[in-house]
């Protein structure tokens, strides 16, 4: 398989596995197969013109686009099996990094995988156990008639996309602790961030953190330039992205840069849009102070003069 390093922002990177050379005789799972199966279900709804399958889809595609580019990265990387961690370790299947050498140092990819893997370890796992609650206390759902049980199979899904991220993130963990990685530097990728035309989006406080990791700023502008060290600055932007994947020949990640630059925008005008409340709000009370103060300076005066003569 082959891990990918895309820097959405300075501060947010997304992560996509393409497996390559999967053989045909190996047996697919029952979780491929329910998997595979859906997905077909999926597909044959997106093409009816209406009906509820119809409505169910618009809804379903819509809440898919807002769960986090992170969970979807995490999900693409496959588990962990006995069979695929003894080839690993025995160096019959390379594991292979590919990430920008402008924006990531080599020594820094590991370090990126790792939190990358790990950050969102526990809320995947809560966030699971929520689900395995709420799935018995939906399942009545099912009783009314002609109405297909929408809550409890949203259940299902969202507690099985925890777990192959959870997974996911568990064999990232396991490669990057026993150093079998090869890291390969991409200059097409290189090429597009060189290529890439600036402003982006920015904001001067980050949507992820004071402590998330950072990478280089190639957005020479002054104003974004100087938010680089405690801000956030985007690094792509959808037609670039869109101009990556092509170049790559990987048209399956297109959706995954295209749905991970979108949530990052997003967080960042969300951001911005915040700043500008709070600044507003505190322009608002000073000029309140300010005003009360002057108040309070013009009613002293004037009791000042109303003293004896």
């Amino acid at each position: 398989m082959r891990l990918y390093l895309i820097p959405i922002s300075t501060r947010r990177t997304l992560l996509y596995c393409q497996k390559l050379d999967v053989a045909a005789s190996e047996k697919q799972t029952l979780a491929d197969k329910i998997q595979s199966k859906a997905a077909r279900t999926w597909a044959s709804w997106e093409q009816k013109e209406k009906g509820w399958q119809k409505s169910v889809v618009n809804y379903g595609n819509y809440a898919f686009r807002r769960i986090p580019y992170e969970e979807w990265g995490l999900k693409s990387v496959p588990p962990l099996s006995q069979r695929r961690k003894e080839t690993e370790v025995n160096g019959t299947e390379k594991v292979e990094v590919v990430y920008p050498k402008t924006l990531l140092s080599m020594d820094r990819v590991p370090r990126v995988l790792e939190t990358l893997a790990t950050e969102r370890e526990s809320l995947h796992r809560k966030r699971m156990i929520y689900c395995l609650i709420g799935m018995p206390i939906s399942a009545p759902v099912a009783l009314i008639p002609v109405i297909p049980n929408i809550p409890f199979f949203y259940l299902v899904y969202r507690a099985w996309s925890h777990w192959r991220a959870l997974l996911g993130g568990k064999h990232v963990q396991f490669l990057v602790n026993k150093n079998l990685l090869s890291l390969t530097p991409s200059a097409i990728i290189d090429q597009v961030y060189a290529t890439q035309k600036y402003p982006l989006p920015s904001t001067p406080q980050p949507t992820t953190g004071y402590n998330a990791y950072q990478v280089k700023n190639l957005d020479p502008s002054p104003e974004t330039s100087k938010w680089n060290s405690d801000g956030e600055t985007m690094l792509l932007s959808q037609a670039a992205g869109k101009a990556m994947t092509q170049a790559l020949e990987l048209p399956q990640l297109e959706v995954e840069v295209e749905r991970a630059i979108w949530q990052v925008e997003t967080a960042i005008q969300k951001q911005n849009a915040g700043l500008a409340q709070d600044g507003a709000g505190k322009t608002t009370d000073a000029k309140q102070k300010s005003d009360g103060e002057a108040t309070s300076s013009q009613e002293k005066e004037k009791d000042d003069g109303k003293g004896p003569q």
